[in-house]
C-alpha cells in the first residue's frame, strides 16, 4: 500500500506510461545534448581566446620598432580608439606580478608566441574598461576630428548601442610591451565578449527536436495502444454476446495473432455453449417422457396419502430440471433488446405479489427506459424477490438512477446470510439449508440465474448484509445512452 500511494502520480493507464517514460527520456537526452555543445563550444572558445588580438598587437610592436619617433606619433594617433587604444611610455606602468587569471595567463601567452622572443610583456585585466584613458589626442587625427564633432565621451559607434566604448564600461586587458629602443608600448583592448551558457536559438533547436519527437511518439503509442483497446473491449463484450462477429485479424504480426488466438477462443466457447444447450435440450425432451408415465401412474394409486407425496417429488423434479435447463442454456442471450420502461416492470412484480398474498414495496423511480431483455430482467427481479419473500415478511425495492448506471436492490428483514457465504450462494444447487429442503431452500439456482442475467446485461448482482438486520441484493445494470421515450 505504501509503494501504491508513493507511485500514486504515475498515469494509470499504459498509453500515459509510455508517453511519460518517452518524454523524460527525450528531455533527458535533450539536455544532454545541449550540455555537450555548450561544453565543446566553451572549449572551442577559450582555445581560440585572444588569438586575434595577441597578433594584431604583435604586427603594431614589430612597426613600432621600425618606426622613427614621429611616424610613431602617426601610428599612436591611429590605434588611439577602442577596440585596441594604444599609448606609448618611458616606463611600465602595470605591476610585474599583476598577469593573473586564466584570461590575462592565456593572452600572454598567446602574445609572447606571437612576438617570437623573449621581450618583457605585462598583462593585467582592468575591471574599469576605457574609461581612464588619457584623452589627449593629436590634432588633426581621426579620434580628435571625431570628438570635436560630437563632443567628447562620444565613440566612433555614435550615440546608439555602442556609444559606451568609449566612455569605457566594458572589461579590457592592459598589454605592455618593451620596444627594442626601451620604450614601453601599452594596449588596451577590449575583452572578447563571453557567450550565452545557452544560446537561445540552441534552445529553440532543442525545443523543436522536443515537440516534433514527442507528436511522433504520440502517434506511435496511440497506434500500439489502440489493439489493445479493441482487445479489451472485445473481451468484455465477449462475456454478454458469444456470437459476436470476430475481430478483424489485420495491423502488426503481433496483433494478428492476439486476434486471431482471441476468435478462436470464441468460436471454442461459442461451440462448447451450443454443444451444451444442444444436449440439454435433448435431455428436456427425453426426461418428460418418465415424468409423464410417473403423473400418470401417481394418479391410479389408492393410498390418497402416499399419492400426494408421489405428486409433490414429481412437482419438485419438474421445478428442478425446468430451472437447471434455464441455468444451463445461457438464459436467451440473443434476444433481442428495447428500451424498458422499467417503472411499469416494477408496477407488474407489485401486483403480482399481491395476487400472491406478498407484501413488495418500491421506492424511487427509473428516470428514463433501459435497453435490455424484458423477459430476463423480470425473471432476475422475480428470483430476488422470491428470495426476499422466502427469507422475511416481505421485500422492498429501492431504485436509484443516474446517468452511468441504474441500481435496484432488493431489500429483507430476514436473518441474512454468514459474510463467508456471501459468494458461495451463487454457485448451482447451493443451499444453506443443511437438511435440503425444497420447501425452504428451492433448488439453490435462483440466485445464479440472477447474477448471470445481470453480467449478461454488462452488469452485476452482489449481496450485502444489512445493518438493521435482513439482506440487500444490488442489482446494477450500466447505462448504454438510452434515451428518454
Amino acid at each position: 500500500m505504501a509503494t501504491a500511494g508513493r507511485w500514486r502520480w504515475l498515469p494509470s493507464s499504459l498509453f500515459g506510461q509510455l508517453m511519460l517514460v518517452l518524454g523524460a527520456g527525450l528531455l533527458l537526452a535533450q539536455l544532454l545534448s545541449a550540455a555537450i555543445n555548450v561544453a565543446e563550444r566553451d572549449r572551442l572558445v577559450s582555445g581560440n581566446f585572444g588569438l586575434q588580438p595577441a597578433q594584431r598587437i604583435a604586427d603594431v610592436v614589430t612597426l613600432l620598432d621600425r618606426l622613427g619617433e614621429s611616424e610613431r606619433e602617426r601610428v599612436v594617433a591611429i590605434f588611439n580608439l577602442p577596440p585596441l587604444v594604444l599609448s606609448l611610455h618611458d616606463q611600465p606602468r602595470v605591476p610585474t606580478a599583476s598577469a593573473q587569471g586564466w584570461r590575462a595567463g592565456m593572452f600572454t601567452a598567446r602574445l609572447q608566441a606571437a612576438l617570437g622572443d623573449k621581450r618583457p610583456v605585462r598583462v593585467v585585466e582592468a575591471r574599469e574598461g576605457f574609461a581612464d584613458l588619457p584623452r589627449s589626442l593629436p590634432p588633426g587625427s581621426l579620434a580628435a576630428t571625431h570628438e570635436a564633432m560630437h563632443g567628447p565621451g562620444v565613440g566612433m559607434m555614435g550615440r546608439g548601442p555602442g556609444a559606451g566604448m568609449m566612455a569605457g564600461s566594458l572589461p579590457v586587458l592592459r598589454i605592455e610591451v618593451q620596444l627594442h629602443d626601451g620604450r614601453w608600448a601599452r594596449f588596451d583592448a577590449e575583452l572578447p565578449t563571453v557567450p550565452d551558457a545557452l544560446p537561445w536559438r540552441l534552445v529553440l533547436t532543442l525545443a523543436v527536436l522536443l515537440a516534433a519527437m514527442l507528436l511522433l511518439s504520440y502517434v506511435a503509442v496511440r497506434w500500439v495502444v489502440r489493439p489493445l483497446h479493441v482487445l479489451a473491449g472485445a473481451a468484455d463484450a465477449l462475456g454478454q454476446d458469444l456470437e459476436r462477429a470476430p475481430l478483424p485479424e489485420d495491423g502488426p504480426r503481433e496483433v494478428r495473432q492476439a486476434a486471431r488466438a482471441f476468435n478462436t477462443m470464441q468460436q471454442r466457447l461459442s461451440g462448447f455453449i451450443n454443444d451444451r444447450r444442444r444436449v440439454l435440450t435433448a435431455l428436456s425432451h427425453d426426461l418428460k417422457t418418465p415424468l409423464t408415465r410417473l403423473r400418470l401412474r401417481t394418479e391410479l394409486l389408492d393410498d390418497d396419502e402416499l399419492r400426494e407425496r408421489f405428486e409433490a417429488d414429481l412437482r419438485e423434479m419438474e421445478t428442478m430440471v425446468a430451472q437447471t435447463l434455464e441455468f444451463m442454456r445461457g438464459l436467451g442471450q440473443n434476444a433481442p433488446r428495447v428500451p424498458l420502461d422499467v417503472n411499469g416492470l416494477l408496477a407488474t412484480l407489485k401486483a403480482d405479489s399481491a395476487a400472491m398474498g406478498r407484501t413488495l414495496r418500491t421506492e424511487g423511480q427509473a428516470a428514463t427506459p433501459y435497453v435490455a431483455d424484458a423477459s430476463l430482467l423480470k425473471r432476475a427481479l422475480g428470483n430476488l424477490v422470491d428470495n426476499a419473500c422466502t427469507h422475511g415478511s416481505g421485500a422492498t425495492i429501492k431504485v436509484q438512477d443516474s446517468a452511468e448506471r441504474l441500481e435496484l436492490q432488493v431489500l429483507d428483514d430476514g436473518p441474512g446470510i454468514p459474510e463467508s457465504q456471501l459468494e458461495q450462494v451463487f454457485e448451482p444447487f447451493f443451499r444453506l439449508e443443511a437438511s435440503r429442503s425444497r420447501a425452504t431452500g428451492g433448488t439453490g439456482l435462483g440466485l445464479g440465474i440472477a447474477r448471470n442475467i445481470a453480467r449478461s446485461h454488462g452488469g452485476d448482482l452482489v449481496l450485502r448484509n444489512r445493518r438493521e438486520g435482513g439482506l440487500a441484493a444490488v442489482l446494477t445494470l450500466p447505462r448504454r445512452g438510452v434515451e428518454s421515450l
